[in-house]
């Protein structure tokens, strides 16, 4: 089987006026179609960096992303980038804001309007697509945003920390609705977050990394039993805490090493 993502011993080198900086070196991993998986670690490891690889805004200095066996070489349709700010362009409704990607691919007809529509009623804004962002709350937007992303139909999702503006049950919730709606439609998908009981309770494996510069230190396999719960009661399965215990040691240890 081809992997949905494969980083070919990857590394990024950041220049500025003060001389380079290695942000991430030797990332060899490969994630499977309809994996969930997190990138975990302190801040500063490079985790964004690496989505933004596989998204096609940066250029390795060094080794290979494929996705779905194909060199990436820059922004695709296949690939959905789901940030912590939505971005919603406040001059647009609810419903133009969704069909953004689809305008800008020329994708734009009667079938792909119908199916941004669809998602908007899954998402529980069927009826927000004539109002405006400002006229909706912030978790609301960012259903909207995962309306925008998923109307072109990627089949990769990357999510860098998109509930971290949010409250704390607001954050739950959505945490429910994404997994729910990406397994139904066999997405697979990259989440980076800080919080790493959203990291367990969410993916199949957490990828934890090592900085200074950014390696993989050590990737964990979530239990059968807790991968099948939504992530509202994952927290609560058996072996939830001494995973997060685990993975807790560990990075006790990298931030140990500076």
């Amino acid at each position: 089987m081809i992997p949905a993502v494969d980083l070919q011993e990857i590394a990024h080198v950041y220049v500025t006026d003060r001389g380079a900086s290695l942000a991430v070196e030797g990332i060899q991993l490969q994630v499977h179609p309809g994996e969930f998986i997190s990138l975990v670690g302190p801040s500063g490891c490079g985790k964004t960096t690496i989505l933004s690889m596989i998204a096609g805004l940066l250029k390795p200095a060094k080794g290979t992303v494929k996705v779905h066996g194909q060199t990436v070489k820059g922004p695709s349709p296949e690939v959905g980038y789901m940030l912590q700010q939505d971005y919603l362009f406040p001059w647009l409704t609810i419903m133009n804001n969704a069909w953004i990607g689809l305008e800008l691919t020329g994708r734009l007809h009667a079938e792909s309007r119908k199916f941004a529509r669809d998602l908007l009623e899954e998402m529980g804004l069927g009826d927000s697509g004539s109002l405006y962002p400002h006229q909706l709350s912030g978790g609301m937007r960012q259903r909207a945003a995962l309306v925008r992303t998923l109307a072109p139909d990627p089949s990769l999702l990357l999510l860098d920390e998109p509930f971290s503006a949010l409250d704390y049950q607001t954050k739950l919730q959505l945490e429910d609705l994404i997994v729910k709606t990406l397994k139904d439609r066999h997405k697979t998908a990259v989440l980076v977050t800080h919080d790493l009981s959203e990291a367990i309770a969410m993916s199949d494996r957490v990828v934890l990394l090592d900085r200074n510069p950014g390696r993989i230190h050590q990737v964990f396999e979530v239990p059968d039993r807790i991968r099948a719960a939504q992530p509202f009661f994952a927290r609560e399965e058996a072996g939830f805490n001494e995973l997060f215990r685990k993975i807790w040691k560990e990075m006790e240890i990298i931030g140990g090493k500076e």
